[in-house]
């Protein structure tokens, strides 16, 4: 294997291999998959002189730490959190050269859950269907990482770029998450609909890069039974038998037979990719 390459010391809960995805799929029932923070994943990006669509390193909760074989620039972006090389701090938000041979440890999440490791060049594992990132749902793309795996890197684009200020997301106090109401939203009550909009929920910590489950009130049906089997898309809030909405994230099913009471908008998920179990959350009714 090239020099160019990273060994893992420390997987973490779950680091995985990211770019944007594989849209354009779902014909075939493969999801997009994809960075769930694709703004901290493209600011990675940018920091290291790479393109968005280079593949990045999107960790869960308590980071990673990885060895590199060659001197590469790094840069830790997405969920805060303490950053060291050899032991020594580094800067979190910023492009970081790391010698070779020496250990990149991007530590445990200060807020938020999800933190985004960038290299000059891109994570060059083999791409399936034109993308390299790993799908926990369907199976596609890289293994999440194991301690002592070795991730090949691809040559760098070009100089990283250098920021005077880097977007540092704070804790959410308040999940708010936009949508527009239907297909199904017939299948609800008024008063369901209204629970909708105005019940206390919060964030489950039974959520994954499959979905973000919720806690609160349930939603009252307005029919029984279930649906045939419909296409999901991306941000789809579907509710099971239990009533409580489940917001479809980037490694969702293309298919489901539960309501979907209504969608949120892409723009408005990469706050619930960094959203952790307990945070508040509000549903708000936007006019189509």
């Amino acid at each position: 294997m090239t020099d160019r390459a990273f060994s893992v010391v420390r997987a973490g809960a779950l680091t995985t291999v990211q770019d944007l995805g594989r849209p354009g799929h779902a014909h075939l029932g493969v999801p997009r998959a994809g960075a769930l923070d694709a703004p901290a994943h493209r600011l990675a990006n940018r920091l290291v002189g790479n393109p968005a669509s280079a593949a990045t390193l999107e960790t869960t909760l308590t980071g990673c730490a990885l060895r590199m074989r060659t001197a590469t620039t790094v840069a830790v972006t997405g969920a805060p959190c303490p950053v060291t090389v050899d032991g020594r701090p580094a800067p979190w938000g910023a492009p970081v050269r790391v010698p070779a041979g020496a250990v990149l440890d991007a530590g445990p999440a200060t807020h938020g859950l999800r933190s985004y490791l960038a290299f000059a060049g891109g994570v060059d594992t083999e791409p399936v269907l034109g993308s390299r990132a790993a799908d926990l749902l369907s199976g596609l793309g890289p293994d999440p990482l194991g301690e002592g795996a070795v991730l090949p890197l691809g040559d760098p684009h070009g100089p990283p770029a250098r920021a005077d200020a880097v977007p540092h997301p704070g804790p959410v106090p308040e999940l708010l998450l936009p949508f527009l109401p239907g297909p199904r939203d017939a299948w609800f009550t008024e008063a369901g609909l209204r629970t909708l909009t105005t019940g206390r929920f919060r964030v489950s910590p039974a959520g994954n890069r499959i979905g973000l489950r919720t806690e609160g009130p349930p939603l009252e049906r307005a029919r029984t039974g279930e649906l045939p089997s419909e296409g999901m898309p991306l941000g789809a809030l579907q509710v099971p038998p239990n009533g409580l909405p489940v917001l479809f994230l980037h490694d969702h099913p293309t298919t489901g037979g539960y309501p979907v009471v209504g969608v949120v908008p892409e723009r408005f998920l990469a706050s619930a990719a960094q959203a952790v179990p307990g945070t508040p959350v509000r549903f708000l009714r936007m006019r189509p």
